[in-house]
């Protein structure tokens, strides 16, 4: 079978990304897929603040509900993080060959300890956890050339018609969610078939 393209449009702020972070990679381990990382930042891809406060009781219920399934911790970070330097840093990570390791750490700094992941002292711990250089992780946090990427990104999933986050686009189908995680599958298992 040949590799299958997996678009997926993330933002390190969201909840919901941090769910995928611990069921996405059945998607890398079972099938033969190329993963197209498009990462973006900001409030990119999410609510917009206004949204965001008043539905933000419901989400931190629902996300509670979704951790309790999974059996991780949830604690939430500062409401000011902003995501933006760990999209960037991301870029770096996948060149480094870590990119499932670094969201894995990032997301788990993030939301199951609460730490703030727009401080530099925080994406510095989530270097040394993963054996990547500090300084180079700051430095391509701050890179412009990655931080162009991210707002590519952004509009390239408008294009794409990608809505929020994750999104996970398999040719011209959507999957919009954590919880659709299992229909990426169902897809992919429907292509294996098909190409068998």
């Amino acid at each position: 079978m040949n590799n299958i393209d997996v678009k997926v449009y993330f933002n390190f702020r969201s909840p919901y990304c941090y769910l995928a972070s611990k069921t996405m990679w059945s998607i890398v381990d079972d099938f033969n897929v190329n993963i197209l990382w498009r990462p973006v930042g900001g409030w990119d891809l999410r609510s917009p603040p206004e949204r965001a406060k008043s539905k933000l009781p419901i989400a931190r219920q629902d996300m509670s509900r979704f951790a309790r399934r999974l059996g991780i911790p949830v604690i939430p970070p500062p409401t000011e993080t902003e995501p933006t330097a760990a999209g960037a840093a991301s870029l770096y990570a996948q060149e480094q060959g870590v990119l499932r390791e670094y969201i894995v750490e990032t997301m788990r700094i993030e939301w199951a300890e609460g730490q703030n992941i727009g401080e530099e002292t925080v994406l510095r711990e989530v270097a040394n956890r993963i054996n990547l250089d500090a300084d180079l992780v700051i430095t391509a946090s701050k890179n412009p050339a990655y931080l162009n990427t991210l707002a590519s990104n952004a509009a390239e999933a408008a294009a794409d018609g990608a809505i929020g986050v994750p999104s996970f686009i398999i040719g011209e189908e959507i999957f919009w969610g954590q919880d659709r995680i299992d229909f990426v599958l169902e897809k992919l298992t429907e292509l294996r078939a098909a190409k068998c």
